[in-house]
C-alpha cells in the first residue's frame, strides 16, 4: 500500500514529465506555471488510493488520472477569470499573470491534454473510464452555469445551492474516486460506494472551500480573504444566512451584496458581522462534518478489509482539520 505523500510525489512525477507541444511557447507556458503552484492533488492522489484499496498495481492509472488534475486545473483557470481572482495558491492568477486571452487558449488546450493523459488508460477499461470522466466534466460545467445564474438570482435555496456544488465540485472527486476504483479491478456495486463516498467528501469539501474564504488564513489558503463577499457571490454562508436572518438582518446583507462601489474592507467586516451574529461558521462547520460522516459510511461499505482503509480514512479526516 502507499501512503498519501508517495502517492503524491508520483503525480508530481507524472506532471514534470508531460510532453508538450512547444510549438507556441506562450501556449504551453501558462499550463507549465498553473501545473507547477502546487495544490494538493486531491483528485489524483484520491483515485490512485482507491485503486489501491483493490489492487497492489496502480502503474496502469497514474497517467490517466493526471489528467484528472490537469482537467480540475483547466477549471480553475476559466474560473479565476469569471470570478475575476487576482491570487490562486498565493500566486497571480493565469489571467492576472498573463491575460484574459491568454488564459481563455491556455485553458482550451489543458483539457485536450487532459484528454491525452486518458487515452493511456488499458482498452478493457477505456470506454468506463471515459464516460465517467465525461460525465462529471459535463457536470461540472453544468455546475458553473448554475453558479453563474445564481449570481443574479435574488434569491437561492439551500438545495439549489447544494445540488450546484454537488456538479461543480464534488462529480470530479467523486468520479475520480470511481476512476480508481475501475483500475483497481472494483466490481460495480463498489465502485458506486465510492462514488457516493467521493460525492459526500466533495460536498464537505466545498462547503469547508466557502468557510475558509472568510474564516481561513491567507497564508494557509493562497486566496485574498473575503473575495466571495467582495465579489457579491452567493456561498453556503450567504444562502444560510439569508435563510435565517430577521428582516433587518436579510435587508442589510442584501444591501451590501448589491454594493459594487463599497470599500473591499468595509464589506467585508460588515457581512461577517452579521455571519457572526447568526452563527453561520458553526452551521456551516456542522453540515460539512455531516457530510464527512455520510462519506465514511459509503466507504464502511466497502468490501475491501479496514486497515485498507486506513489512508483513506487519513486523508478524508485531514479535511476537516483543515486551517479555519
Amino acid at each position: 500500500m502507499y501512503n498519501q505523500s508517495e502517492l503524491k510525489k508520483i503525480i508530481e512525477r507524472s506532471i514534470a514529465n508531460l510532453p508538450y507541444n512547444t510549438e507556441a511557447e506562450k501556449l504551453v507556458d501558462p499550463v507549465k506555471y498553473i501545473l507547477s503552484i502546487g495544490g494538493k492533488r486531491l483528485r489524483p492522489v484520491l483515485a490512485l488510493m482507491v485503486c489501491n484499496l483493490f489492487s497492489d498495481k496502480i502503474d496502469d492509472a497514474v497517467i490517466p488520472v493526471t489528467g484528472l488534475e490537469i482537467f480540475h486545473n483547466f477549471t480553475l483557470v476559466h474560473d479565476d477569470i469569471m470570478d475575476q481572482a487576482l491570487m490562486r495558491r498565493n500566486f497571480s492568477t493565469v489571467h492576472n499573470k498573463w491575460s484574459i486571452n491568454q488564459a481563455i487558449l491556455s485553458g482550451d488546450v489543458m483539457a485536450f491534454i487532459a484528454n491525452e493523459c486518458f487515452l493511456q488508460t488499458p482498452s478493457h477499461l477505456m470506454t468506463k473510464v471515459l464516460r465517467t470522466f465525461n460525465k462529471a466534466a459535463i457536470e461540472v460545467c453544468i455546475g458553473q452555469q448554475l453558479d453563474m445564474d445564481y449570481e443574479k438570482a435574488a434569491i437561492v435555496s439551500q438545495d439549489e445551492y447544494l445540488r450546484m456544488i454537488e456538479l461543480k465540485t464534488a462529480s470530479l472527486i467523486a468520479a475520480s474516486v470511481k476512476i480508481g476504483a475501475l483500475f483497481g479491478g472494483a466490481d460495480e456495486k463498489d465502485s458506486d460506494l465510492i462514488y457516493e463516498f467521493g460525492k459526500n467528501l466533495g460536498l464537505a469539501f466545498q462547503i469547508q472551500d466557502d468557510l475558509l474564504d472568510i474564516y481561513g488564513d491567507v497564508k494557509v489558503f493562497g486566496k485574498v480573504s473575503g473575495g466571495d463577499i467582495v465579489t457579491g457571490k452567493k456561498t453556503f454562508l450567504y444562502i444560510k444566512g439569508m435563510e435565517i436572518a430577521s428582516s433587518a438582518q436579510r435587508k442589510q446583507l442584501q444591501e451590501h451584496f448589491m454594493k459594487e462601489d463599497q470599500e473591499p474592507e468595509i464589506k467585508i467586516s460588515a457581512v461577517t458581522a452579521i455571519y457572526d451574529q447568526l452563527n453561520i461558521k458553526t452551521i456551516s462547520e456542522n453540515l460539512a462534518n455531516e457530510y464527512i460522516k455520510s462519506a465514511f459510511n459509503f466507504l464502511e461499505k466497502v468490501g475491501v478489509h479496514s486497515e485498507k482503509k486506513e489512508e483513506l480514512i487519513e486523508i478524508t479526516s485531514s479535511l476537516i482539520g483543515r486551517d479555519r
